[in-house]
């Protein structure tokens, strides 16, 4: 039996875990956040739940769409949740699609269109909720939308000149690494759901595989956020950076891949390895909780928020030491879990008005009191509450 993680401390968290999704957190964005006039969802809320702006972001759409149907399918079928969930798909595909079958970033309250960015960030969360959804309710119109879209992103990504560069590709070609970190876990989804086996792991097998070869890097015990075509290292600002809840967000991915593949030992090692280099370098040793960036060469970083604490590193964090602790019984990792838990839970949930405040300041100080915004809405939170909550069962069922 582990020091640290008892079976009371198992029950404990199960409690917190459970109880703060079921009772909290799902009930805050259902109450101030649907749109019963338009349609779909309205994110940007002040602390205490009032609206403080009406435009919508279409990650935001997709990822809650998503977050109500995953309840549905795993924890019970309410049908408040499918509907919501239908709610937001609904709006997404009256209102989110340019005339290219590409998507939008942001749209007034009604749907029209604000801003469209060279990301396929908005589509993959679309696909994601369209999966779960056909998942819940055997809907073979829209999981064959989901593969349908699913190949169009695909197919963006591998065809030079669709998707604008960020960068001039002539003078500095570079990749980041949430493209491969995010089909990973899209491709997972839609697998699950009954899309296309082989598509899906054949885009998992390589996005693991391009993470692994072109992002590690061994010289710095470091995942990289960019790089060069091949994996080459940028020494520059972008080149140097590190964003450590983003690669652990990645680890808890492939790991979740090792376990539905038997717990595939070359993947385990692969994800752990990952926790492991990203939690030295983003665990603040001074006043707890996860830095956002780091420079790979400890230069000073360039973004002015480099040390504040974000609410989302930290859920990334919890998923990925309890899941790696369940997968290896490394009691390290219940001790790194115990650590970003504790310093979680002692300063972002909001117990006053519910939910969570999404920035704080180094040493733990509110930054500022909103709850929502076009990052910040029902996903982060709610999904860390809800794995966490499916890992511990199978802890406690011996699995």
């Amino acid at each position: 039996m582990s020091t640290i993680m008892t079976a009371q401390r198992v029950a404990e968290l199960t409690a917190i875990y459970r109880d703060g999704l079921l009772n909290d957190v799902m009930p805050f964005w259902i109450r101030h956040s649907v749109d019963r006039e338009h349609g779909g969802y309205m994110f940007a809320l002040d602390r205490d739940g009032t609206l403080i702006d009406t435009d919508k972001g279409v990650w935001q759409q997709g990822r809650f769409a998503w977050m109500l149907a995953a309840l549905y399918n795993t924890v019970e079928p309410r049908a408040e949740w499918l509907d919501l969930s239908r709610h937001g798909i609904d709006f997404l595909r009256r209102h989110c699609f340019d005339s290219d079958g590409r998507m939008f970033f942001q749209v007034t309250r009604d749907g029209k269109p604000l801003r469209k960015r060279r990301y396929i960030f908005s589509e993959t969360f679309a696909i994601m909720a369209y999966a779960a959804y056909a998942q819940a309710t055997d809907d073979d119109e829209l999981r064959q939308e989901a593969i349908d879209l699913f190949r169009l992103v695909t197919r963006y990504l591998t065809t030079p000149g669709l998707l604008p560069p960020k960068v001039n590709p002539e003078v500095r070609p570079m990749k980041g690494l949430a493209v491969p970190m995010i089909l990973i876990i899209t491709a997972q989804i839609l697998r699950a759901a009954g899309g296309d086996p082989a598509l899906c792991d054949e885009w998992i097998d390589r996005c693991i595989a391009e993470i692994e070869r072109d992002f590690m890097k061994p010289e710095f015990k470091a995942v990289l956020e960019t790089v060069g075509p091949k994996g080459e290292f940028l020494d520059h600002f972008d080149g140097r950076m590190l964003n450590p809840g983003h690669a652990i967000e990645a680890a808890w991915f492939i790991m979740d891949e090792a376990e539905h593949r038997g717990r595939d030992a070359r993947l385990l090692a692969l994800g752990t390895t990952i926790l492991d280099w990203m939690w030295e370098w983003g665990w603040d040793k001074e006043y707890g909780g996860m830095l956002y960036f780091r420079d790979v060469k400890r230069l000073p970083v360039q973004e002015y928020w480099q040390d504040m604490k974000f609410w989302w590193p930290h859920n990334e964090a919890i998923i990925a030491t309890l899941l790696a602790y369940q997968l290896t019984g490394n009691e390290k990792y219940a001790q790194w879990h115990a650590q970003v838990h504790d310093w979680t839970y002692r300063h972002f949930p909001d117990p006053e008005y519910g939910e969570w405040y999404g920035y704080l300041h180094r040493d733990g100080r509110m930054s500022v009191a909103l709850k929502g915004n076009m990052w910040k809405a029902g996903f982060h939170v709610p999904r860390m509450q809800w794995k966490c909550w499916q890992i511990l069962q199978a802890m406690q069922a011996g699995q």
